[in-house]
């Protein structure tokens, strides 16, 4: 099959005197170009043979903006093949909590309340949840967050007790939750697991969210672990539905630019 002549434009070529790469600014070029429709799902890119006369640089330059590309989900490259747009996938969606996140940004408007904190038994669910004997002693805490006088979310968690571990005096300040969401650097905390599940709220949750029943709600779960692999803090949060809602993008977006 003969290769594609590209006449590129103006404003696709690369620029010898700009601080960004060469390869930054191809992959940003064909980028653009898929965004625009000139290479749709399933097309070939040029090959790197013709990227390199097109835009006069060289093999090792085309290939990491080709990389750059794969790796940021745009091609896919088949050896012996080419390099081909990749197709739009609904499984590819990836969802953020930049909501959540939001709020706590918002200091001066909303406002995390400290309902109790207390010293109970694991019973059989949170003994498994933080690889404990049931009966152990964990520390329970309940919250609220609240934006202009308003509760948003209501939060609980049960935590492992231990008083030599720094995460027990730091979760007990409200200001801890807040850092969840606000890239605050927490030293304690490896990793965690998330799960969003649509529920209903029950009478004691539907009563400090001052909403009626019945009423539909998120329940997000969290599970933290320590750099040793020790579950530090299991818990949820509770919104009513209308407090919460999940958006993305998925396919190229034109203007897009590497950082």
């Amino acid at each position: 099959m003969p290769e594609m002549i590209i006449s590129p434009a103006k404003s696709d070529q690369i620029d010898r005197d700009a601080c960004e790469p060469a390869y930054a600014q191809l992959a940003n070029i064909l980028r653009r170009q898929i965004a625009e429709g000139a290479f749709r799902p399933g097309d070939q890119l040029p090959s790197e043979a013709q990227l390199c006369r097109t835009y006069g640089i060289s093999p090792m330059t085309v290939r990491r903006s080709i990389n750059l590309l794969s790796d940021q989900g745009v091609v896919n490259t088949a050896q012996g093949k080419g390099t081909f747009v990749k197709p739009l996938e609904l499984g590819t969606a990836v969802f953020d909590l930049h909501e959540l996140q939001a709020l706590f940004q918002d200091a001066a408007e909303t406002a995390v309340k400290l309902l109790e904190v207390r010293v109970v038994s694991a019973d059989e669910r949170v003994a498994r949840k933080l690889n404990i004997n049931v009966g152990a002693n964990t520390i329970y805490i309940r919250r609220l967050l609240t934006r202009v006088g308003h509760p948003i979310f209501y939060h609980r968690a049960y935590l492992i007790y231990d008083p030599t571990r720094p995460i027990v005096e730091a979760e007990m300040d409200v200001t801890s939750l807040r850092g969840l969401f606000s890239n605050a650097v927490n030293h304690s905390l490896k990793r965690g697991q998330l799960t969003i599940e649509a529920t209903l709220l029950n009478a004691e949750e539907a009563n400090i969210l001052r909403a009626p029943l019945p009423s539909a709600a998120f329940y997000l779960e969290h599970l933290f672990y320590d750099f040793d692999e020790r579950p530090l803090s299991w818990g949820w949060f509770i919104f009513h539905s209308d407090q919460l809602r999940f958006s993305t993008q998925i396919g190229i977006q034109e203007g897009k630019k590497d950082e």
